[in-house]
């Protein structure tokens, strides 16, 4: 099979409007989790709409359309004008809520995801039709691996990945309602962690198959549902075992092979214990784990491209960001999460990705 290369990202979140940017802030311990009054005083990471209106203005971004359009085309057009899209490219959207803001107004039709996918691909200038994902928690992830399958296939030349999803208080409410929203920043993997935080970005990737200067490749993947529970992860931590172990398998890699872990990390009970149960069956104990939910929040459909994206800036620049929040260990089974931002030595970081109805994600980010 070719090498699918992470060419080039691009960022938008309330810690950066740029990859470089995003990454200082969390190597520093930067949260952009503030108390807001929108949120009933609630822990929320947002975008600053007065940073984000002038950006639009600078970059010529069009101004029409709904917020989450103008967060989501923020990010995508960087990449658009330094690559046009051909007629054998492949724009892939994940959102899980998209613009379900409208459905306040009751615009229905400006909720649907399809007609927020097509405008968007419309404004970047695609005349291939997007495909659109919106598998959970998952979604970003799983986007970057449907991409790298449809390239190997030879179905595409290249591929664009866009990530997004804002915060409001219908998603809020849904958290709410499953007791997983944390009244403090959140804690990955910490003992006295309460639950969640919710927060907003957007994120785009461009793949190709041409090898540059210090190139980052996805050498495997694998999306397991053990289909457990609507919204409880599997006690044996199965789904996300098994896609692990496949795409290990995959990248020829073994466990002593990987050298740092980006986690899902939400800082609830029952995901971080399930992380820790899969990773004690991988035989990856030992290796440095890190969740970035501390610094953002959990961005949704985003959050598995921003996570991916921050992982692969860790191996361009041989640094393991450490995980905000986290003193103490609260999970049963021993996992080492990083507390120190760290220079080491990098060629492989493992990125997972679990969510509702029991999805799964594994991806493994090399270099050459």
């Amino acid at each position: 099979m070719s090498k699918v290369y992470l060419q080039e990202s691009s960022i938008i979140s309330p810690l950066g409007f740029d990859v470089e940017s995003n990454f200082q802030q969390v190597s520093t311990g930067k949260s952009a989790l503030e108390q807001h009054p929108d949120f009933d005083q609630q822990y929320v990471g947002k975008i600053d709409d007065d940073i984000l209106a002038a950006y639009v203005e600078d970059f010529q971004i069009p101004n029409k359309g709904s917020r989450i359009q103008k967060i989501a085309l923020a990010a995508l057009l960087p990449l658009i004008r330094n690559r046009k899209p051909q007629n054998d490219s492949l724009l892939i959207i994940s959102t899980t809520k998209g613009n379900v803001a409208a459905l306040a107004d009751q615009q229905i039709e400006a909720a649907l995801l399809s007609k927020l996918g097509n405008e968007i691909a419309a404004s970047a200038g695609f005349t291939t039709a997007p495909l659109l994902i919106s598998n959970a928690c998952v979604s970003g992830l799983m986007a970057l691996s449907v991409a790298k399958r449809f390239m190997q296939m030879g179905k595409y030349r290249d591929a664009y990945v866009l990530a997004f999803d804002e915060v409001s208080p219908f998603i809020q409410s849904g958290f709410q309602s499953f007791q997983a929203v944390s009244p403090e920043r959140c804690k990955p993997y910490d003992a006295k962690r309460q639950g969640v935080n919710l927060g907003e970005a957007a994120v785009a990737s461009y793949l190709s198959k041409e090898k540059t200067t210090n190139g980052i490749h996805l050498a495997g993947d694998a999306n397991i549902n053990d289909a457990n529970h609507i919204s409880g992860p599997s006690r044996t931590g199965e789904g996300l075992f098994q896609s692990i172990q496949r795409a290990m398998q995959e990248a020829d890699l073994q466990p002593n092979d990987i050298d740092y872990i980006v986690g899902h990390g939400t800082a609830t009970i029952y995901n971080d214990e399930m992380e820790a149960i899969a990773f004690n069956r991988a035989n990856l104990m030992e290796k440095p784990v890190a969740g970035f939910k501390g610094n953002y929040g959990h961005t949704l459909g985003a959050s598995g491209l921003l996570e991916a994206v921050l992982a692969a800036e860790c191996l361009r620049k041989n640094y393991m960001l450490p995980s905000l929040g986290f003193e103490s260990l609260g999970t049963s089974l021993p996992i080492h999460v990083l507390e120190q931002g760290t220079a080491a030595n990098i060629h492989h970081v493992l990125k997972t990705a679990s969510g509702f109805a029991g999805t799964n994600t594994a991806l493994l980010l090399s270099k050459d």
